[in-house]
């Protein structure tokens, strides 16, 4: 059988970039660090995320049945530290400029990109919840990726 532990530590050698997942329902926004995060299809654009069932952030996700992907850049470590955190959730938002994409949830102005998603469906898998998202819209900006990899954020430094 394998440990949790056993099992995050193997998991750890998996460099990943890391995200910003938001959602909105009425005048209720919600964000989190995600770094369970990829692509599905090109056509239709789709992507999915893994949510833990125990954020506050995923009941704003399933009341609204939308979510943006915000891709960090390598400058916003302190802001993956301030959603990462599961106190306060419902302070994270403040000082952080954003604005709401066509769905509605919060684009954060400086991730180097961002997906303005509606849910296509949602599955139950142990402690998380996996949102596959129709993406409705993009934006992007020039930067270097924030990345993590065995518990510690990381650079792209030069091509192999």
């Amino acid at each position: 059988m394998v440990t949790a532990d056993a099992f995050r530590e193997a998991l750890a050698d998996w460099a990943c970039g890391v995200t910003i997942v938001t959602s909105r329902d009425g005048e209720t926004i919600h964000g989190m660090t995600v770094s369970a995060f990829s692509s599905v299809s090109l056509d239709p654009p789709l992507v999915l995320v893994c949510a833990d069932k125990t954020s506050d952030t995923l009941g704003v996700i399933e009341a609204s049945g939308c979510f943006a992907v915000n891709v960090l850049s390598h400058d916003q470590q302190t802001l993956s530290n301030k959603f990462a955190v599961k106190k306060d959730e419902h302070l994270r938002f403040e000082g952080v400029p954003h604005s709401a994409g066509k769905s509605g949830a919060p684009l954060l102005e400086e991730a180097l990109v961002a997906l303005d998603c509606r849910v296509e469906a949602a599955h139950d898998a142990g402690d998380h919840v996996i949102y596959v998202g129709h993406v409705l819209s993009v934006q992007r900006r020039e930067g270097e990726p924030l990345l993590y990899h065995r518990g510690r954020y990381r650079a792209l430094t030069e091509e192999v």
